[in-house]
């Protein structure tokens, strides 16, 4: 588990898994870098909603805002959630609000996984993503 700077949240590192990521149709990320964002704030996230007719869902032209890619202290990155902050037992817990119907883990790290995979391949394409990568690696 590694622990947020920002929050002091808990988060495990990214690490390889054995999910493969879906295919999505009708969806896809776009990643947005904060010059001045949190230290270790790699970009943040969101997932767009195609508005093509042929989709034909209730969320088409709508977008999921609030998830963030971090890097930890040794370099790999990670995905949080969107969520809300909570009192538990005089600590501090996290509800995240994208959650699977039958609370398995294996529809979350396959997000994840579409998310990071998404990131690589538009951090290669695009310098501006590239470079806040190599900054991240270079303070590490």
């Amino acid at each position: 588990m590694k622990k947020n700077s920002r929050n002091g949240a808990t988060a495990p590192a990214f690490a390889p898994v054995a999910v493969a990521p879906p295919t999505v149709s009708g969806a896809r990320i776009e990643f947005e870098r904060k010059d001045n964002g949190p230290e270790r704030l790699v970009a943040e996230a969101s997932i767009v909603f195609d508005t093509d007719p042929a989709v034909g869902s209730i969320l088409a032209g709508m977008k999921l805002v609030g998830f963030a890619l971090w890097s930890s202290p040794d370099g790999e990155v990670y995905v949080t959630f969107p969520s809300r902050a909570f009192g538990a037992g005089g600590g501090r817990r996290y509800f995240d609000y994208l959650r699977s119907t039958d609370g398995q883990a294996g529809p979350v790290k396959a997000i994840k996984a579409w998310i990071l995979d998404e990131y690589k391949v538009q951090s290669s394409r695009s310098p501006a993503l590239a470079a806040a990568a190599d900054a991240l690696h270079s303070k590490n």
